[in-house]
Parts: structure tokens; C-alpha cells; sequence
């Protein structure tokens, strides 16, 4: 009987000694927790566009190891360490709302970086908005993704300053009065960038002499009847508002059937895989983008070398675009009142004259950045820095 009573008395504290290690263990994760700011990200590191996710991850990370290194960001007397989580969309918007609703639901991110695409952040900033996390997308230039709603930011220049600037770019500095265009029409961003062209280019007196389409970049390798009817037309500029990878191709199969005239485009086109892809068909033509390794600024210089440093290459715009979202994001974060997602937004739309990476940022009234573009020319394999625009 005593024996018996003993191992029950074991057991029984054996018992106790459990949970309250659990209990420990527990308040321990929870105090831990309470220290810890989680942001999601999001952008393509699969598929046609994946250059771009990979720089965009690339950055962020940086942009976080480097606050976390610094012993964390301090938002309303507090210190908090930084956890990033980042999302794979596939550069598809079925893929791209699926990461966005984990970020929110599972994850529960405070605030998500992301995500490139322009039709991916279209599909993810309705489940922000709705959840009231805000979001700054780094590279999606179509006007509408902002006007999805009040928690919606961006870190880059729109297509309408975009298109402008390479239609005043074609008339004015190369003299160009017959453009023709060539755009997928299932892409938000390549279709809008066009328009803004066209508009822009025949505002200007120049003649649009061929507005051919295609569909879905990611699958479409033939583009030999809209170039026909393009070359037929006797252009003497080729405007591409698509992505590098089928800007590559439509550039070997326009110089292999004689089309011989200088081409330009838009950010679209900023990827180190451009030239590995388009070899000498993509020389000496011109993109817009918002950034350039080049630049002598003392902050880009410090940049360019971290990053090159980090990842043995230089970095792109959307590296530049989304280290720039993020420290933003670190702004916004530092100068809330609280960390709830009005709290979050409000900072974020009071931020003005913020010095990025790609130029000095103040929101406009749709949180769009007010911003410069820079203007590249492809020489030998490399991107060259042609010309800084300002807004």
C-alpha cells in the first residue's frame, strides 16, 4: 500500500513538474513573441518573372538582417525584431492571393512587402485591404493597384509617368516619328503601358503605324505574324511594354527577319537575363527603369556594395524598389502610433521627402510615390546609365 501511494505521489509530481515546465516554456514563447514585428513578402521566384522575385526577396532580406543586426526597430518606445516571411506567386494571381490570404491568416504578418507583378498585387490587394494589413508593392506600376484601397502603397513610378516619359524619350530625344507597338493584352502592365504610349506618342504628333497583341507571355515563343505586319508598316521605333524574357525573343526574331530599328520599352525589361537571353538583339536599344547601379550618390554607392557584397551580383531595380518598400515599411513602423494597420497606414501616408535608394519619396494622394526615372541603354551585353528624368 505504502508502495503503492509512493508511485502515485511520483507520478503526481512528475505531473506538476510537466506543466509548469509548459507553462514556462509557453509564457517564454509568448514574451519572445511579443518582441518579434512578423512581415510578409511576396513576389515571382518561380516562372517566367522569376529574376524579379529573387531580387525582390534578396533585398528584403538584406534590408531586415541589417535592422535586426542594429538590435531590432523601435516602434512606440519598444524594441522589436524583424521576422520575414516570403511567398512564392509564381508570378500567377490565383497563386498570388493564395500566398496573401497564408501572410494574413496563418502567419498573421503585420504588413506585407510585395508583391512585382502588376496583375499579382491587383489579385493580392483586395485580401489586404479587407483585412486591413498594409501593403506596399515594390514594382507594380499599373495605376489601379493603389486604387484598390486606403492600406494600398507602392514603391515605384505608375505607367502613365512611365509610358510618358519613354513616348516623350522616342519623339523628342531620338526622333522618332513612326512607332510601332508590340504587347501582351492578357497582362495589366503591358497592356496599360502601351496605352500610355500610344497616347502619349501620337499626342505628340507621332503616328502609332502597327498596335499588335498577343497572349500570355509565358507561353507565346512565335511572334512572326504581328512582326510581319509590324515590319510591313515601316516603323522606325519598336516600343515593347512587356517582360525580359519575351522582349528577348520578340528582339532575336525581329533582327532575324531584317527588322533593323531601335527598341524601347519600360521597367519590364530591367533583368540581368535580358541580355543573357537576347544576346546582341537587345543591343542599343533603351528601357525606362528606377534605378541604376551607377548612380554616384553616396547612399546608392553604399547599396550597390552591400548587396554585391551579400549576393556576388549587383543588384537590379526591383532589388533597389523593394529594399526601398522596406524601408519604408521600417518608417512607417517607427512613427505609428501603435502597431495596428490603421496605425501603420496612417505613418505610411505622413511619410514625405523620404530619401530611397531610387530617389527621394513623398506619397501623392493615391500613395503613389513622387519620383524620378532613369533611362538605360543596352551596350555590349551591359546596362549603361543614358539619362535621368525627372517628374
Amino acid at each position: 500500500m505504502g508502495e503503492k501511494i509512493f508511485r502515485n505521489l511520483r507520478r503526481y509530481v512528475f505531473s506538476v513538474i510537466l506543466i509548469c515546465g509548459f507553462m514556462v516554456f509557453t509564457q517564454s514563447g509568448c514574451a519572445q513573441k511579443e518582441n518579434v514585428i512578423k512581415i510578409g513578402g511576396v513576389g515571382p521566384v518561380t516562372g517566367g518573372a522569376a529574376t524579379y522575385g529573387i531580387s525582390t526577396r534578396n533585398a528584403c532580406l538584406m534590408a531586415v538582417e541589417e535592422i535586426n543586426q542594429q538590435g531590432g526597430i523601435e516602434a512606440g518606445g519598444k524594441k522589436y525584431k524583424l521576422d520575414f516571411i516570403f511567398e512564392d506567386d509564381e508570378g500567377r494571381p490565383e497563386s498570388a492571393a493564395n500566398a496573401y490570404r497564408k501572410l494574413i491568416d496563418q502567419d498573421e504578418v503585420l504588413a506585407i512587402v510585395g508583391t512585382v507583378m502588376s496583375k499579382c498585387s491587383l489579385a493580392g490587394g483586395p485580401i489586404a485591404q479587407e483585412a486591413h494589413i498594409p501593403m506596399i508593392s515594390s514594382a507594380s506600376t499599373n495605376p489601379q493597384v493603389t486604387l484598390v484601397g486606403d492600406y494600398i502603397f507602392r514603391a515605384c513610378f505608375i505607367d502613365p509617368f512611365q509610358g510618358r516619359i519613354m513616348a516623350n524619350f522616342a519623339f523628342t530625344s531620338l526622333g522618332k516619328k513612326k512607332a510601332a507597338v508590340l504587347f501582351d493584352n492578357g497582362n495589366d502592365y503591358n497592356k496599360g503601358l502601351a496605352e500610355f504610349f500610344k497616347a502619349r506618342f501620337e499626342e505628340l504628333g507621332g503616328q502609332i503605324v502597327a498596335y499588335e497583341a498577343f497572349t500570355d507571355e509565358d507561353k507565346t515563343q512565335d511572334f512572326s505574324a504581328q512582326l510581319t505586319k509590324i515590319k510591313a508598316a515601316d516603323p522606325d521605333i519598336l516600343f515593347l511594354p512587356n517582360y525580359y524574357s519575351s522582349v528577348a525573343m520578340i528582339a532575336k526574331q525581329a533582327r532575324a527577319m531584317g527588322l533593323n530599328i531601335p527598341m524601347a520599352g519600360g521597367d519590364g525589361w530591367d533583368s540581368p537575363q535580358l541580355m543573357v537571353l537576347g544576346k546582341e538583339a537587345v543591343d542599343g536599344n533603351f528601357f525606362s527603369t528606377h534605378f541604376s547601379k551607377d548612380d554616384p550618390s553616396p547612399q546608392v554607392r553604399k547599396f550597390v556594395k552591400a548587396y554585391s557584397e551579400k549576393y556576388h551580383q549587383n543588384p537590379d531595380a526591383l532589388a533597389a524598389l523593394a529594399y526601398d518598400a522596406c524601408l519604408l515599411l521600417f518608417e512607417g513602423l517607427r512613427t505609428a502610433k501603435d502597431l495596428k494597420g490603421e496605425d501603420i497606414r496612417d505613418a505610411l501616408k505622413n511619410i514625405k521627402d523620404f530619401p530611397a535608394i531610387s530617389g527621394q519619396i513623398t506619397f501623392d494622394a493615391q500613395r503613389n510615390p513622387i519620383k524620378g526615372a532613369v533611362i538605360i541603354k543596352v551596350e555590349n551585353g551591359q546596362q549603361v546609365f543614358y539619362q535621368r528624368i525627372n517628374p
